[in-house]
């Protein structure tokens, strides 16, 4: 279950079976051979008990004294604290922006975090897997960069702009991951093998690997999405300094094709950084741009596992949220008019988690955008780093996180459930989202 509380003030959610779901029952090929395996993403991952700062008051959701053993940790050394008139005109509009949304933040998690503990989650005791997590160095914005060398696919070739991860053995042929969109288009996950590396690929899936210069293959794909989700690299110092990927200039983003890859009335969703110059870009400059009307603004807020924000909420130096702009592409062929069946998307939402311990990767939201996107929706996600059943993904590092490595896989002998070939039957399931070609379904799971 990833949805653990929902209300008025939106939802506490398990990240981890978000990830998981579709991979309970994977087709690994290898060496032309396949084997049944059951895919977990790693537990450690999500093993966030202790709050940085967390003996500032302010560092726990209701305020009131913190008695958890977990949360205890050394009192950090004081900070001189800058007056008002040294801080840049950045810092003053961060500041704002804090004070306005602050009361949001605090008494609405604090009201899905209690519902979540009545029933018996966020109680900081845990039985999490341990140890030392793996360092995967990743290669493939490089890669992209290579492949640029390749030529593109014209306009005439559109209807070879998309390709099959598997042949009819169930194995990978060889596949032009850099110029094409590549489907699994199996109810199974796959365990394959791309680059020299072995991969988890989701049921009903298609990706893109490739940077913005050259995300054509994805306009040619032919696909209009009814839901459109992006996690920009956005320009700040800490990427900068430590060079984790490359940020792009946010004058970029508005090169992006959404006009040509959004249905009428697409919900269009942008993860916003804490900068109010960004948040202001995004509603004042990109979704015009896009001809996308902003409805709402909602907050990821990071919590630990005992219910704690992960951040002090008035730390100078990181906030416990993050923003989301919601807005809907009007496209000029419907007159700006609102759909009949178009359900509002409600203002100021939260969604409480805990984070990954992963640098940028952001919880799924497919769970909880569901009701504003209508039934059997088309779903894309740009500089993915991770994919999603049912989803088409684009990033130039679209499959990072699905690198076996952040995985724990295990043999599943259920032979009577696992198709031997390409025509498999769709296990027991409810609806999701419709990408690459057809209807795509959860897969019933017993974890």
């Amino acid at each position: 279950m990833s949805v653990l509380v929902q209300s008025s003030h939106g939802w506490v959610l398990d990240a981890r079976p978000l990830i998981d779901q579709g991979y309970t029952r994977c087709i690994r090929c290898k060496d032309s051979q396949k084997s049944r395996v059951k895919c977990c993403f790693k537990r450690q991952y999500f093993h966030i008990v202790k709050s940085h700062n967390s003996v500032n008051k302010s560092a726990a959701v209701d305020d009131g004294a913190n008695t958890d053993p977990l949360q205890k940790t050394d009192k950090p050394p004081k900070k001189r604290k800058r007056r008002h008139s040294e801080l840049n005109q950045g810092e003053v509009d961060s500041q704002a922006f804090h004070e306005k949304i602050r009361s949001v933040i605090q008494e609405g998690t604090k009201s899905l975090v209690d519902s979540a503990r009545s029933l018996g989650h966020l109680s900081g005791v845990s039985d999490e897997v341990t140890g030392p997590l793996p360092s995967l160095e990743c290669s493939l914005a490089a890669l992209c960069e290579m492949a640029k060398e390749l030529p593109l696919v014209e306009d005439e070739e559109q209807e070879e702009c998309a390709q099959l991860l598997a042949a009819e053995d169930g194995c990978t042929s060889h596949v032009d991951l850099f110029s094409r969109v590549t489907e699994n288009r199996t109810a199974w996950a796959t365990v394959v093998i791309l680059m020299g590396d072995e991969y988890v690929i989701p049921p009903d899936a298609g990706f893109l690997l490739s940077d913005y210069t050259r995300i054509q293959p994805l306009v040619q794909y032919g696909r209009r999405f009814d839901l459109i989700v992006m996690d920009p690299p956005w320009e700040n110092k800490s990427v900068k300094r430590s060079r984790r990927y490359s940020s792009l200039p946010s004058t970029q983003l508005k090169r992006l094709p959404v006009p040509l890859l959004a249905s009428p009335d697409c919900l269009v969703v942008t993860w916003v950084t804490n900068r109010p110059s960004h948040l202001r870009f995004v509603r004042d400059e990109l979704y015009p741009h896009w001809g996308v009307e902003v409805v709402a603004e909602w907050f990821w807020v990071k919590v630990t596992s005992s219910g704690q924000f992960v951040f002090p909420l008035d730390s100078d130096h990181k906030k416990p949220y993050e923003v989301l702009v919601l807005g809907r592409y009007r496209s000029s062929a419907a007159e700006n008019s609102t759909s009949s069946s178009e359900v509002p998307v409600e203002d100021q939402r939260l969604i409480v988690s805990v984070p990954s311990a992963l640098h940028s990767q952001k919880p799924s939201l497919s769970d909880v955008l569901k009701p504003y996107v209508g039934a059997d929706p088309k779903c894309l996600e740009l500089f993915a780093r991770s994919l999603q059943p049912g989803w088409t993904s684009w990033g130039n590092e679209v499959l990072k996180f699905q690198h076996t490595s952040y995985f724990t896989l295990t043999p599943f002998d259920d032979r009577g459930d696992v198709p031997e070939g390409k025509a498999a039957e769709k296990p027991t399931a409810s609806p999701v989202c419709r990408s690459p070609g057809e209807s795509v379904y959860r897969p019933t799971t017993g974890d």
